[in-house]
């Protein structure tokens, strides 16, 4: 049996949370609600995270457009989606929501823009 101590991030009061692992088997303590069991078991289970950063922006009154994935994305596929965020380059102008890439890392999940983008000019 593996244990693990986390901080659970499922609420605002942020429950020092005791992980007991035997398999499949995930047992919680420490937790005040069920959110700390449900964080838990998610991030043993299948660790995603939601991926913020910026993509380059052509012809716009600033260079890049703050974006993130519509959705948290398994933990293992970060490294892939930021490669193509690095990749990506869109043309001004950009609005809160765009999808800028689709499907981004084979995830089903895409990445929008957070911020709106003039044209330059």
């Amino acid at each position: 049996m593996k244990t693990r101590e986390m901080i659970c991030i499922g609420c605002p009061l942020g429950c020092n949370l005791t992980v007991k692992i035997d398999g499949e088997n995930v047992e919680v303590s420490g937790n005040t609600c069920n959110n700390g069991v449900v964080y838990a078991n998610n991030e043993i289970k299948n660790p995603t995270r939601i991926v913020t950063s910026t993509v380059k922006v052509l012809d716009g009154d600033i260079e890049r457009v703050s974006c993130k994935t519509e959705t948290a994305i398994p933990k293992g596929k970060i490294f892939d989606c930021m490669a193509e965020i690095r990749k990506k380059k869109v043309n001004a102008p950009v609005r809160i929501g765009d999808v800028l890439i689709s499907d981004v890392a084979g995830t089903g999940i895409n990445v929008i823009a957070t911020k709106n983008i003039e044209k330059e000019g």
